[in-house]
């Protein structure tokens, strides 16, 4: 569902969902000073699981019963919850938040070159490509040409966050393809069940036994991000999709990065290169090109 006009009510959504998620990097940044990324994720998805599936409880909504449908939601644990939260809570170890949230932004990107693979309706119009184009160099930008140079530790976190964004985007395209009659609700609370069974184990082999947290700061980013940035964050996303459109609710990666840019800077003293402030700013260019609403105002006027 797309929609070209957003009322006051859903920017404020957007806006809150905006600083929900921007502040969820960093508590996962704060949950890092003292667990594993993987033990991190287990906390994360586990918590939203169980709140997400009292949620579908009280409200009675349909619980799937075909097999297929539970497979389909063990695949999108996989693409949209263990391999981006995993990839980027790793990468997170070496970067900062505010650079993190500016690559996650990327989502829209890849999300509409797989969907122009995957569906003969989406498909790479020259508007589209150009913004593409444009939001690519500004992930080269944001990424910076040290990277290029001299590939480290740093330069692999980078990557491997902008490797969360691309399974991000082969998820839509799954989520398109086997979960559009399901209630959004259902579909994150399977999901999120999924990725769990999958977090789980693997997070045992390689941590270990799960590390119960010390301190303070660890257990109120834990409840942050697993309650509020993912459960709570993932039923109003669901609610400005209803009121505003899935076009629309895309602008919500825009409202990301200034606010983990800020919490970065406030709280963890961190600083940005000026090229990543110029990579978003391509970026951003990129995704006004490719959602092209701007184009279609300044014709119609």
């Amino acid at each position: 569902m797309t929609q070209t006009s957003v009322s006051t009510h859903a920017w404020a959504l957007m806006a809150a969902l905006g600083a929900i998620w921007g502040a969820s990097f960093l508590a996962i940044k704060v949950g890092l000073e003292e667990l594993p990324f993987l033990t991190l994720v287990a906390h994360r998805v586990i918590w939203a699981c169980l709140i997400l599936w009292s949620y579908v409880l009280i409200r009675r909504l349909p619980i799937p019963r075909d097999p297929r449908i539970w497979g389909a939601f063990l695949v999108m644990g996989l693409l949209n919850n263990v391999i981006p939260f995993g990839f980027m809570a790793w990468g997170q170890q070496f970067i900062e938040t505010g650079l993190t949230s500016i690559f996650n932004a990327g989502t829209a990107i890849f999300g509409v070159l797989v969907a122009a693979m995957v569906f003969a309706d989406e498909r790479l119009t020259l508007r589209k490509g150009i913004g593409v184009l444009v939001a690519f160099f500004g992930v080269a930008v944001a990424i910076g040409l040290d990277s290029f140079r001299q590939f480290d530790i740093r330069s692999l976190a980078q990557l491997a966050v902008i490797g969360g964004t691309i399974s991000y985007a082969f998820a839509a395209a799954w989520a398109r393809k086997t979960m559009s009659d399901l209630p959004p609700q259902v579909s994150a609370a399977g999901m999120l069940t999924g990725a769990s069974l999958i977090i789980l184990p693997v997070a045992f082999v390689i941590d270990g036994v799960p590390q119960v947290p010390t301190l303070p700061a660890t257990w109120a980013a834990i409840l942050y991000f697993g309650v509020i940035g993912t459960a709570f964050a993932y039923l109003l996303y669901y609610r400005i999709i209803a009121l505003a459109g899935s076009g629309n609710a895309m602008l919500v990666t825009l409202l990301i990065p200034p606010v983990a840019i800020v919490l970065g800077a406030l709280v963890l003293g961190e600083r940005l290169a000026p090229s990543a402030f110029a990579g978003f700013g391509l970026l951003a260019i990129g995704l006004i090109l490719i959602d092209g609403r701007i184009f279609a105002a300044l014709r119609k006027g």
